[in-house]
């Protein structure tokens, strides 16, 4: 029987007795192919030993071929599910970034509804309308003279009517005085 050497780092175990009991066993029953072989010639003319030990020996292999792929695929599922987690945790990280309320913001000013001169005049901020002091309504957005579009009568020829003031605007651009039937000039 031969007696196979301990380790010097086993020989330091707490349990360093039954580590050496154990490799004395080992050692006196081989596996795999060499305890196959040392099995078949003990016993002269036995093939049947002999296919048996190979038999045991290729389940075994195949045990270990199926348990390394079996890890092989627990550590790509591993991997990929690590991979999804960080994905999603950036996105929403992303996400919770952009929808982020600002902790110091003060909102805009915005302008008084009406703006008043020291000449009378008054500007209206919601309809972008300035009335001087005589009354004359001006459109700031165009700068065009403002005629509040209730008081327009249209034309079919492109006239309109200012019942308001009692002005007619022709086409052209003339406008006359309905009261007084004088063209007026400015």
């Amino acid at each position: 029987m031969a007696v196979t050497p301990i380790n010097a780092a086993s020989a330091t175990a707490p349990n360093w007795l039954k580590e050496a009991q154990e490799s004395l066993v080992a050692a006196a029953n081989p596996g795999g192919l060499l305890g196959t072989l040392q099995d078949s010639r003990g016993r002269v003319g036995t093939i049947k030993s002999f296919l048996r030990q190979s038999q045991n020996a290729a389940a075994g292999l195949a045990l270990v071929s199926q348990g390394a792929a079996n890890s092989v695929f627990e550590f790509t599922m591993k991997l990929a599910s690590e991979a999804v987690n960080k994905r999603v945790t950036e996105r929403l990280e992303a996400n919770l970034a952009y929808n982020k309320k600002q902790t110091n913001y003060t909102p805009p000013q915005q302008l008084d509804r009406f703006i008043y001169f020291n000449d009378g005049g008054s500007v209206d901020t919601e309809n972008n309308i300035w009335t001087k002091a005589d009354g004359t309504q001006i459109d700031t957005l165009t700068g065009q003279k403002y005629i509040e579009p209730g008081t327009i009568m249209q034309l079919a020829n492109g006239s309109y009517l200012d019942t308001k003031n009692n002005i007619l605007t022709l086409a052209d651009g003339t406008r006359i005085d309905t009261v007084t039937h004088l063209v007026i000039t400015t």
